[in-house]
């Protein structure tokens, strides 16, 4: 739970800032021991401030994370104790979040606890993922190795994500604008010039009708609509919140055609990515099945992981487990067949990642590439009917005259 406060260190410098901790009691505790003076300490979900109420700025990026397990890996591989690694990360963060969960951190390996258990205490910043990763690390004794595959692994994610928000965002903004600029013209251009055009009495063309009618309409009930669609918006967004809404909308996602199988290509080569950076740190592959659960994005894949991890837990193989459900294609489950036989999985796990991986990155830029020339046909044909609708009836008139 995150707490902001407001504090005075000793030598009377105010200080404030967002604290992450289980209750209210071993958040001042933790404040004490780093010998502030606390002046007051809230929930900072109920902040009141502009920003305290914007998601934006209370929360820590993936590229943030990146880095900081670059920086970590090169601290430890210059032999920096862990200590003095954390305070100086801590000091140097430029993220108030970010920072307060450092500081903690720094105090609680102080007060002897592992670096995993204190990073798990920050579960908004450290996923179980990553803290079982550094638990692994611990107990194998090659933390350096350890954050440089988080931070391999991470980048890879970040990447890939990324790459599939920005391919989208050129067509939502075109389409965006074009949706704009058909409400302005419906609701407040072609109702004046259709006050013209009706009291020519000429036969108007089907879509001048069509154009006409949905002008009339949109001046009438603009704004029932509008409200309609506000209330539609925000029960989506509830729905979509809850267990199920999670699970149909995933479902919805994989049945678009072309673009559920560039979501299914996107989750399969995360799976692969995941288990394979688990299994090659040393965790078992149950623990890594139930992580890839959490971190895979998707709660059809999440239910396929959960049930797999329980199989595998009872004594199956995970390619007899997988085999089970038609969401995990054949040609996976034969390479971790292979990989179990030949003792190599995390090897042959890492190969699908790579190209599952490589499937999605041309899937993208086929889809970008398909998707320019297919919204440039739209978009005229969707420009040239409303200003044919419009000027023809005008152009007939005039040349009555």
């Amino acid at each position: 739970m995150l707490f902001a406060y407001k504090a005075v260190t000793k030598s009377g410098v105010e200080q404030d800032g967002v604290i992450d901790a289980p209750n209210q009691d071993l958040a001042i505790s933790s404040l004490q021991r780093r010998d502030l003076v606390l002046v007051s300490i809230h929930p900072f979900d109920n902040d009141t401030s502009f920003f305290g109420n914007i998601k934006l700025f209370r929360r820590v990026k993936s590229a943030e994370i990146v880095i900081l397990s670059r920086q970590i890996a090169t601290l430890f591989e210059a032999k920096v104790s862990v200590l003095s690694t954390f305070r100086l990360l801590a000091e140097e963060s430029e993220n108030p979040l970010l920072k307060d969960a450092l500081t903690q951190v720094t105090d609680d390996i102080k007060a002897g606890a592992p670096i995993s258990g204190a990073l798990a205490r920050h579960k908004i910043i450290f996923s179980d993922f990553y803290t079982s990763m550094v638990k692994s690390g611990e107990e194998s004794g090659h933390l350096s190795e350890t954050f440089n595959y988080l931070a391999d692994y991470l980048d890879r994610s970040y990447a890939q994500s990324t790459k599939a928000k920005n391919a989208l965002i050129y067509p939502a903004f075109v389409i965006a604008s074009f949706l704009v600029v058909a409400v302005i013209m419906v609701t407040f251009v072609i109702p004046k010039l259709s006050v013209i055009i009706k009291e020519t009495g000429q036969e108007l063309p089907i879509y001048t009708k069509i154009v006409l009618w949905l002008s009339d309409f949109a001046s009438a009930y603009g704004l029932f609509i509008l409200l309609l669609l506000a209330g539609l918006s925000v029960f989506a967004l509830r729905y979509v919140r809850t267990e199920d809404g999670k699970l149909s909308l995933d479902r919805f996602k994989l049945s678009i055609p072309y673009v559920g199988d560039l979501f299914r290509k996107l989750y399969l080569s995360r799976i692969a990515d995941n288990l394979n950076t688990m299994i090659t740190s040393g965790i078992p592959m149950v623990r890594a099945l139930e992580v890839s659960a959490d971190v895979v994005g998707n709660q059809v894949y999440r239910s396929i992981m959960m049930r797999s991890a329980e199989g595998v837990k009872g004594g199956n193989n995970t390619s007899d487990v997988l085999s089970n459900y038609p969401e995990i294609p054949k040609i996976m489950v034969q390479m971790i067949r292979v990989g179990e036989e030949s003792g190599k999985i995390g090897f042959v796990l890492g190969t699908m990642a790579k190209f599952y991986s490589r499937e999605v990155d041309g899937q993208i830029d086929n889809l970008v590439s398909l998707i320019e020339p297919a919204l440039i046909v739209v978009l005229g044909v969707g420009v040239a009917v409303l200003l044919t609708s419009v000027l023809v009836p005008i152009y007939n008139l005039a040349s009555g005259f």
